[in-house]
């Protein structure tokens, strides 16, 4: 029960963290929001890191997951570029696609996806397809297909992280999450001088935001160290579907929050999409 506790707590953090992102991101430039909260989410890790002892991880399971941690601060900006600028009840649930990724690695190494994955499937993209089609209804959210593209890629480098830490984080969580947000941080570096070489007063913070992006770094790095937690606690099996349950987190804050309306269709649309997505996870 623990583990799966766990795991249910790691959802939530993620789903509020990518809430709060996505929001801030119809605010202020994306790369202002990754600014502030990577380098956070990196103080955290490192400290939580360090105070645990050495690194046990090869070189090897460094250079991993510090890969797939750019992976994943590149999927984190084209996913909160696609919540800016689109509805994010649908955006939330195209970019939990990116399960997809680590089936698709596994059958690449000779593996046969289990049913219930064939069938999570089949179930996510028939939802993608009835969420994101055009409605009559005027007032019904609506998603430009730039969004919808934006969210594909990010769930593809949510994928490709996750297969990463996978491989990295045997020997220890701690340190594989300390290495993947360096790499992350590492990659924003660049971006920022390009972004203040082409345009110097493209980054702003709009007054009293900051708070706001230290609980996006605070609460990303919690869901993962929550969820590694949660791994030992409890079975993998269990704990991988309800870490995968944070798109609900996401999809309710914007219905209450926001106040975003879905036609029938889009609503039968998201929850099958956040199933098949589930059925993914379940199945690994």
């Amino acid at each position: 029960m623990l583990g799966i506790a766990l795991g249910l707590a790691s959802s939530l953090s993620w789903g509020v963290s990518d809430f709060i992102g996505g929001l801030q991101s119809r605010r202020m430039p994306v790369l202002s929001v990754l600014l502030v909260s990577q380098p956070v989410g990196l103080v955290l890790a490192l400290t939580l890191a360090l105070s645990s002892g050495p690194s046990p991880l090869s070189g090897g399971q460094a250079a991993t997951a510090f890969a797939g941690g750019a992976a994943g601060v590149l999927a984190l900006a084209c996913f909160y570029l696609a919540m800016a600028s689109g509805a994010i009840s649908i955006v939330t649930p195209v970019a939990s696609m990116g399960a997809i990724v680590p089936v698709a690695v596994g059958l690449a190494r000779g593996e046969s996806p289990s049913s219930i994955q064939a069938a999570g499937l089949v179930v996510a993209l028939a939802g993608i397809v009835l969420a994101v089609r055009e409605v009559e209804d005027p007032d019904a959210a609506s998603v430009p297909l730039r969004s919808i593209v934006l969210a594909a890629l990010a769930g593809l480098g949510f994928g490709a992280f996750f297969v990463a830490m996978d491989a990295a984080a045997g020997r220890d969580a701690l340190w594989a999450t300390a290495f993947a947000r360096s790499g992350g941080v590492a990659l924003i570096v660049p971006a920022l001088l390009v972004s203040l070489r082409l345009s110097p007063g493209s980054l702003r913070f709009p007054a009293g935001v900051l708070p706001l992006l230290l609980v996006i770094g605070f609460l990303d790095i919690l869901a993962n160290e929550l969820f590694g937690f949660a791994t030992r606690e409890g079975l993998l099996a269990l704990v991988a579907v309800a870490g995968s349950l944070y798109p609900v987190a996401t999809v309710l804050l914007a219905r209450f929050v926001l106040g975003e309306r879905l036609a029938s269709a889009q609503k039968a649309g998201v929850a099958l999409a956040l199933s098949g997505a589930v059925m993914l996870a379940a199945g690994g």
